[in-house]
């Protein structure tokens, strides 16, 4: 049952894990669990500040442009490896191999490459969420109607009008899905990389509260983290319910 668009089980479940979160706190079962009060009543205190301000912008900035170079990268070369039969077979079984690999350990061979700073946690952004929108763009053309692609081409549709105006739009449901799981997986690379090429934006913030015992603070920023990778992710589900909706009617 939905209200105003909610999810009436799923807000009772966030309730209900809210009170327990509360309960635990409470009972002092743990330093490392603070009350739940007592994180919100901290998160307003810090969310104005100067240093949260920072922190939040340079994460904001790694993040959008590995999001960014993600998605325009890795939407037409899944789109490719799904028309091309030759650079399927070239490609795949490396993108399925930087799928399931463990990319927190390419991390140091990044900072030997490009350094200290913003350029490495901007790629490992990318590297984290790139190979799902592949795999995604690459599954949807692979399931497109042939009689649409026929159809093009009896009416001189040249290469680029069919890639873009008959393998993307067709795609677009399994396209939009990948870039949801994708931006859930760049949240990762992006705190990953906060934390182990650079310490800046949310990263320095962890480590300066975890280092401080600081916990209702740390967990303050991790439910603005959490917050603004979930809002994403709703919104990319919300395109996707409609794409798909309609792909269906026509």
């Amino acid at each position: 049952m939905k209200i105003y668009g909610y999810n009436l089980p799923g807000m009772s479940s966030l309730i209900i894990w809210g009170l327990l979160w509360e309960l635990i706190g409470q009972l002092d079962v743990t330093f490392f669990v603070p009350p739940l009060s007592e994180v919100l009543a901290t998160l307003f205190e810090i969310i104005g500040t100067p240093a949260f301000l920072k922190a939040l912008g340079e994460t904001a900035y790694a993040f959008s442009l590995g999001v960014f170079f993600a998605v325009f990268i890795g939407i037409p070369v899944g789109i490719l490896m799904g028309r091309s039969r030759l650079l399927d077979e070239l490609l795949l079984p490396w993108v399925n191999v930087f799928l399931s690999a463990p990319l927190t350990a390419l991390v140091p061979v990044l900072m030997v490459l490009f350094g200290f700073g913003m350029k490495s946690i901007i790629i490992t952004t990318t590297l984290f969420a790139i190979w799902i929108i592949i795999l995604n763009s690459r599954a949807g053309v692979k399931q497109i109607n042939r009689s649409l692609v026929e159809m093009a081409r009896s009416f001189g549709a040249s290469p680029t009008d069919a890639f873009f105006k008959v393998y993307f739009w067709a795609a677009l449901p399994e396209i939009l899905g990948g870039v949801r799981i994708g931006i859930i997986r760049a949240v990762k690379g992006v705190i990953i990389g906060q934390l182990l090429i650079s310490i800046v934006g949310f990263g320095a913030l962890f480590e300066l509260y975890s280092s401080n015992f600081l916990m209702a603070h740390f967990w303050a920023v991790l439910i603005v983290l959490f917050a603004l990778a979930f809002t994403i992710s709703e919104f990319l589900a919300y395109l996707e319910r409609r794409v798909a909706y309609y792909a269906a009617k026509r």
